[in-house]
């Protein structure tokens, strides 16, 4: 069996660069940071950031074109991939992207983010489910439940 999955949470370093191909299909690019915290030996929070580039096809890069810039927070699921080309230096280069299958915007609506689009505009996106409340005490989980 084999696993191809990425998902990473992040804000867009530059905003989205929609093109076409001669074939008449849309592509984005785009560059999303993520940050790893730590604490190291001395207790002393770390930080690092990492850089990821990001490949949508299709309506998914419209969608991203349209609604997405610099320094919108994200959520990509997607799947790794590294191609390979020759540089007009001769020097065979290499890029890992991630080509997203799915992208949920989540900048708060009311805190300046960029206008949300109707949901029957945005067939690609997935949006989290809302978390009901059970009125019945039966479908609550208890500890003593749990098998492990």
């Amino acid at each position: 069996m084999n696993l191809n999955k990425a998902m990473i949470i992040g804000n867009l370093t530059r905003d989205p660069e929609v093109r076409t191909t001669p074939q008449g299909t849309s592509v984005a690019s785009f560059g999303v940071a993520t940050n790893f915290v730590w604490k190291d030996a001395n207790g002393q929070k770390q930080e690092k950031a990492e850089f990821h580039n990001v490949v949508a096809w299709r309506k998914l890069a419209d969608i991203i074109g349209q609604y997405l810039k610099k320094g919108s927070k994200v959520y990509i699921e997607g799947r790794l991939q590294t191609r390979d080309w020759t540089g007009q230096d001769g020097v065979k280069r290499y890029r890992t992207e991630i080509i997203a299958d799915n992208m949920i915007m989540l900048d708060s609506r009311g805190a300046g983010a960029q206008p949300a689009a109707p949901q029957s505009d945005l067939p690609t996106i997935e949006e989290p489910a809302p978390i009901k409340e059970t009125e019945s005490d039966s479908d609550e989980i208890k500890l003593e439940d749990i098998p492990f």
